[in-house]
């Protein structure tokens, strides 16, 4: 069976216990109005896309590239996407300073909510998904009560007064320069996440989560990322869902 098949099948059998599959999108490196930007956003048409931007890079141009883009959310994409490990690729190490820490969050909200306004979210999502256990409580208290990793959430709460929702599929290659496997690659991924919330190895309320990186996206993923969007679009017992929701959100007022 072809992974597309497998993607229809594991859909067919939410519909028969009368269980919609929740699918949610992010997409990573956001900081200016950019042609690769464009492509994403008219991929996604109407779906929800939770924008995350790097508060210390971003521009206002930006903000006004997706004022009136409704669908579009902007989490808290680390401070400056800066490398603080020994190992390599992590923007929260346990050896950084609690202190420096907690300072970053709240100028990089700052940031955000003064670019952004009710668009930017209280979600942090720390670049390559690194962020030391220890700092968990730290979000919470500088005001951001949500976090965004890569995995199956172990519980729908990674600390007190902080709600997580991950993404889970990640259709790109990390090669020079960046790629894309192949179709199935993927899609043993998102089948196999669907049939761990179904059969409640992992945790049925979390929407499995599509994430992207936009100014590195080629035109074989996006035909990839069109077919999905398209499979989940046409399906009864399937459905994108914003931010705002899962997250326990308000929608912007008017």
């Amino acid at each position: 069976m072809s992974g597309w098949n497998a993607l229809s099948a594991e859909l067919d059998l939410w519909s028969e216990t009368g269980s919609t599959a929740t699918f949610w999108w992010r997409d990573d490196d956001a900081v200016e109005a950019t042609p690769e930007l464009d492509v994403l956003l008219r991929c996604a048409g109407s779906i929800p896309v939770a924008l995350a931007v790097i508060p210390a890079r971003a521009d206002r141009g930006l903000a006004e590239r997706i004022r009136d883009e409704g669908s579009v959310v902007v989490f808290q994409h680390g401070s400056s996407h800066t490398d603080h490990s020994a190992g390599g690729n992590n923007e929260y190490p346990a050896t950084r300073s609690p202190r420096d820490v907690s300072d970053e969050l709240v100028h990089g909200r700052a940031a955000l909510s003064e670019l952004f306004g009710d668009q930017a979210l209280p979600v942090f999502a720390p670049p390559w998904h690194g962020f030391d256990e220890s700092f968990l409580p730290l979000l919470p208290r500088n005001g951001l009560s949500g976090i965004s990793r890569k995995g199956p959430r172990a519980s729908a709460f990674a600390a007190p007064g902080l709600r997580q929702t991950n993404a889970h599929v990640s259709p790109i290659r990390w090669s020079t320069p960046p790629g894309f496997a192949d179709d199935d690659a993927y899609l043993v991924q998102l089948v196999d996440h669907l049939r761990g919330r179904r059969k409640g190895h992992y945790d049925p309320d979390e929407p499995t989560g599509l994430l992207t990186h936009h100014l590195v996206q080629n035109a074989q993923s996006y035909a990839f990322i069109a077919r999905l969007v398209e499979l989940v679009g046409d399906h009864p017992s399937a459905a994108w869902l914003s931010a705002r929701k899962f997250f326990a959100l308000p929608a912007p007022r008017e």
